[in-house]
C-alpha cells in the first residue's frame, strides 16, 4: 500500500517523517517491522544489526544526520539482501551508490559520502529513536516509497 493511501485511510495511526530521504536501492517501495540502531560515524553496529535482523524487517539507523562518512556501502547492502531484509533507512550517508542502485533492496539515506566510517563499535541497538520529528520504536512498522516515510504501531496492511 502506498504511503499516501495509508495516510488517507489511517490519518490518526501514522507518524510521518519530516526528512526527505533519497532512494539508493533498486526497490523504491518497502515496508516491514523495524529494527533500530543509534550510532555516530561508526557502522559496526549496523553490520551486527543486519546479521541478526529477521527477514522482512527494515533496519532504521540513526546516524545523527552526519554527512562526514558513509554508514553503509555495497558490502553491507549485499549482506542485507542475503539476510532477506526489506530495506534500510539511514539518517546519514551511504556509499557505492552505483552498486546500490542495482540491488533489489530498499535503501533510503540523506546522501552519499565516499569515506568509510569508524570501526569502534560505539552506539546502541534495539532502542527507541527520535529524528525527523517522529519516534521510531523496534517492532513498530515503517512504510517507505517515493512520497515519504511513515511509521505505525501495527502492520496496517494486515489490519
Amino acid at each position: 500500500m502506498k504511503t499516501a493511501d495509508i495516510c488517507d485511510r489511517y490519518p490518526e495511526e501514522v507518524s510521518i517523517c519530516e526528512i526527505e530521504f533519497k532512494s539508493f536501492g533498486k526497490r523504491h517501495q518497502f515496508s516491514g517491522p523495524m529494527q533500530t540502531v543509534r550510532l555516530f560515524e561508526d557502522n559496526v553496529l549496523v553490520k551486527e544489526a543486519i546479521q541478526q535482523a529477521p527477514a522482512g524487517s527494515v533496519l532504521v539507523v540513526d546516524g545523527g544526520g552526519s554527512k562526514n562518512c558513509a554508514l553503509m556501502g555495497d558490502q553491507l547492502a549485499e549482506l542485507a539482501l542475503e539476510r532477506g531484509l526489506a530495506g534500510v533507512i539511514i539518517y546519514g550517508c551511504v556509499r557505492d551508490a552505483s552498486a546500490l542502485s542495482s540491488m533489489d533492496l530498499g535503501v533510503f539515506a540523506i546522501g552519499t559520502h565516499p569515506k568509510k566510517s569508524n570501526k569502534e563499535g560505539k552506539g546502541r541497538r534495539d532502542i527507541g529513536l527520535f529524528f525527523g520529528g517522529i519516534e521510531w520504536h523496534p517492532g513498530d512498522f515503517v512504510y517507505c516509497d517515493e512520497d515519504g516515510v511513515l511509521t505505525t504501531k501495527k502492520d496496517i496492511e494486515v489490519g
